[in-house]
């Protein structure tokens, strides 16, 4: 089971989750008036955008009121319930952005192989995959991660093959849950007196239980973690 969401704001609903991607959408529908004109402006298929606010329908219920010819040449808007989740992802976005800014893991390791940019370091927390100049192997890198570049997941969930390859996967218990209005940031122990930062939803700490001792695996990928000689 996942815990949180990762690098933007997103809103879960069963299957299905709102993403940037789709508020950008909902909100050119809105400015133009057309699920057309909005594909058009966004370089989006038409039938691809149509068939995402079906999706976003049936999880959310209805978003986009379609009206058919007459007078007024017929058209689409969005409804009230779009617009209050446009404002709740606006929200979460913003209290996203704010702890993202200030909650930061920093790692040091020394790199130990490396494929182009992306080098392996051995950490005292683990091993992990990072975008790292080309440093010698041996060098010693001190490595950054944003709180919200972090997925939380239990233990016994089974990990995506088709997501893992250039995925680190670091096995802890959780120290706190410090919760905001919308979102919590988690303090999660990955050994090695190392603590790692995570930005997940109230909505999904109270309906998972997270406390300290919960046990975690805090998930994210090699490419969000940057690296830079230690000094």
């Amino acid at each position: 089971m996942e815990f949180s969401t990762e690098f933007d704001a997103r809103i879960g609903q069963g299957d299905v989750t709102l993403t940037e991607r789709d508020v950008t959408l909902l909100r050119a529908i809105d400015d133009l008036g057309s699920i057309n004109a909005a594909a058009t402006s966004l370089g989006r298929s038409y039938s691809r955008a149509q068939q995402r606010i079906v999706e976003l329908e049936e999880a959310f219920g209805d978003l986009v009121a379609r009206t058919r010819g007459g007078s007024g040449g017929g058209g689409s808007h969005l409804t009230g319930l779009a617009r209050e989740l446009l404002n709740r992802y606006d929200r979460l976005s913003a209290e996203f952005s704010g702890v993202a800014e200030t909650a930061e893991t920093v790692l040091t390791g020394r790199v130990v192989d490396r494929d182009g940019e992306l080098a392996t370091v051995k950490t005292v927390a683990g091993t992990v995959g990072a975008l790292v100049p080309e440093y010698d192997d041996g060098d010693e890198v001190r490595l950054t991660l944003r709180a919200d570049a972090v997925t939380l997941q239990s233990p016994s969930r089974t990990p995506d093959p088709d997501r893992t390859s250039a995925r680190n996967r670091l096995e802890g218990t959780v120290l706190s849950v410090d919760a905001g209005q919308a979102v919590a940031l988690v303090t999660v122990d990955v050994g090695g007196e190392v603590s790692l930062s995570a930005l997940v939803t109230v909505a999904s700490v109270e309906k998972l239980n997270l406390h300290r001792g919960t046990p975690v695996v805090a998930s994210f990928k090699a490419t969000a973690t940057r690296g830079v000689p230690r000094v």
